[in-house]
């Protein structure tokens, strides 16, 4: 059985739904940040990054969003998560992942984490000055270039659009009001209405 390694309010969300929209058979194991069982030799012996999400499958364990739910669609066909019978499209998915998980992500981790980057004092909280600002900016190109819709892709649904509402529901965090994107704030209501959805929050939120 799989076994998903997740933290509460992190992107390991995006994960946790794909499985779930799959009708995979997995368990899930909460990590403690406020523990910091992420830096802990029984994780790190999981996922030697110290980060979530982890996937241990029968043929090892995997790390990191996007590949984590390219695994999942190419597991699960008959979920219909991805194109995976088009090159192209399939690519255009994962161009879209990519960009979640190598800028937006990293736009809104400045926030929490800008010692990854600088030791300066004065250097963090420039950088945590600049998150609005960057992740405003990560969504207006999403909304404006990027978002198909109804669904990230067009009509069909993918593992890119439990990766968008996921990051999606940091806006208010990071200072940004999502009203300023209807298309995606749209989205990201009618995501919550989803049975698979509602179930995994409900599941992570108890």
């Amino acid at each position: 059985m799989l076994k998903l390694f997740y933290t509460p309010g992190t992107c390991s969300l995006a994960s946790h739904i794909a499985l779930e929209e799959a009708g995979a058979a997995y368990e899930v194991h909460r990590v403690d940040f406020s523990k910091a069982e992420q830096t802990k030799p029984d994780y790190l012996s999981i996922n030697p990054k110290g980060r979530v999400p982890a996937l241990v499958t029968d043929r090892g364990i995997l790390t990191e969003t996007p590949a984590i739910l390219a695994y999942i669609a190419q597991s699960f066909p008959k979920a219909r998560l991805a194109p995976l019978d088009d090159p192209f499209e399939f690519a255009r998915l994962q161009s879209f992942v990519s960009y979640l998980c190598s800028t937006v992500h990293v736009a809104h981790a400045h926030a929490r984490r800008a010692g990854r980057w600088a030791d300066d004092p004065a250097a963090q909280e420039a950088m945590k000055a600049k998150v609005p600002q960057n992740m405003g900016d990560c969504f207006a190109l999403i909304e404006r270039t990027m978002f198909a819709g109804p669904f990230v892709l067009g009509d069909s649904y993918s593992i890119a659009d439990p990766y968008l509402f996921t990051i999606a529901s940091w806006l208010e965090s990071d200072g940004v009001d999502p009203a300023r994107f209807p298309r995606i704030l749209d989205h990201r209501n009618r995501m919550g209405e989803r049975q698979a959805v509602a179930k995994v929050l409900a599941a992570v939120q108890a």
